[in-house]
């Protein structure tokens, strides 16, 4: 079996947690996530935990209830605290600007850019270097938090970019004559 699938996922004050037939729903104050159940994976709540079984003894059961079991934690996790991302702005005029669910960067090219957040996901900019995504599904705000740094990505001469508050990048020596 799995080792992450042998952890059980306990359920805090608060979450619901619903399994229907083809779904699993969690409820909490961050809002509704569900996934999608799978046939290899057999899902039991008891007094508050969530244990996973693969259904049989196959390779892919095994590895999927290690998935299953993961992809339920983050919601639990993401509805009752939630997930967020910081990326840093380095570089001469570079600035970002949050107003509603729109973002506004100014990143070095002869127009500025604008992000529309879905729904679910916030973005707070504390300083004008500083973007802050937040939300409940983990995937979705690292998607977005990827999608903002790919308009301008780190360069490895100077540094100049967006980044990820905790990401370092490796700075190249320039070519010698």
């Amino acid at each position: 079996m799995s080792r992450v699938a042998k952890m059980p996922v306990t359920i805090p004050a608060g979450v619901d947690v619903s399994i229907q037939g083809e779904q699993i729903s969690v409820k909490g104050a961050g809002g509704a996530l569900s996934v999608a159940q799978n046939l290899l994976v057999t899902v039991t709540s008891n007094d508050g935990k969530l244990s996973f079984e693969p259904a049989n003894d196959s390779r892919e059961a095994n590895a999927m209830s290690g998935t299953i079991r993961q992809l339920v934690n983050n919601m639990v996790v993401g509805v009752s605290k939630g997930f967020e991302k910081k990326l840093t702005l380095i570089g001469v005029g570079y600035k970002a600007q949050a107003t509603g669910n729109k973002l506004n960067l100014a990143v070095g090219y002869s127009h500025p850019v604008n992000f529309d957040m879905p729904a679910g996901i916030t973005v707070a900019t504390p300083t004008p270097t500083e973007i802050v995504v937040k939300g409940a599904d983990r995937q979705r705000v690292g998607q977005i938090a990827a999608e903002i740094r790919a308009v301008r990505p780190p360069e490895p001469y100077k540094g100049k970019g967006i980044r990820y508050a905790d990401e370092k990048v490796t700075i190249k020596e320039t070519k010698k004559k």
